[in-house]
């Protein structure tokens, strides 16, 4: 028993870690879809009403960004859609980074440094994602 005490612990963090680098790319889509949740719960819509409504807004906003990707003709219109979508992922990379650094890292100096790092991978990884999602235009 005493083995599976620290690996049920270690699994846990790395779950956990996943799921925040995980939240975090995809944090545009998930804030909206909060933002209409507690909008619509302080509207009176009901639980079973809000919980609907943010699913709907946060599929909204990844469809309409996909349909966008894929029709917009001019490149830099596409790069400014992509870094609409990878901006806030950045925020979120960083600010979850730098939160399990201030619990986990003693030094200051690598408390600001891994935040930096975490908010690069989560951007390139939201960058990845958002634009591999998307066919290009045929031809």
């Amino acid at each position: 028993m005493i083995i599976f005490g620290p690996l049920l612990v270690i699994t846990g963090i790395g779950f956990f870690c996943w799921l925040l680098f995980t939240l975090a790319v995809f944090a545009l889509r998930f804030f909206v879809g909060l933002t209409t949740v507690v909008w619509a719960f302080h509207t009176g819509a009901g639980v079973v009403g809000c919980i609907v409504l943010g699913l709907v807004a946060g599929g909204a906003t990844f469809g309409i960004g996909q349909l966008a990707l894929a029709y917009v003709p001019w490149t830099w219109l596409r790069l400014l859609i992509v870094v609409l979508y990878v901006a806030p992922a950045t925020v979120a990379g960083y600010s979850a980074t730098h939160g399990i650094a201030l619990m986990a890292v003693p030094a200051p100096i690598w408390q600001a440094i891994f935040p930096v790092v975490g908010a690069i991978a989560v951007s390139i990884t939201a960058f990845i994602r958002i634009t591999g999602m998307t066919a290009g235009p045929a031809g």
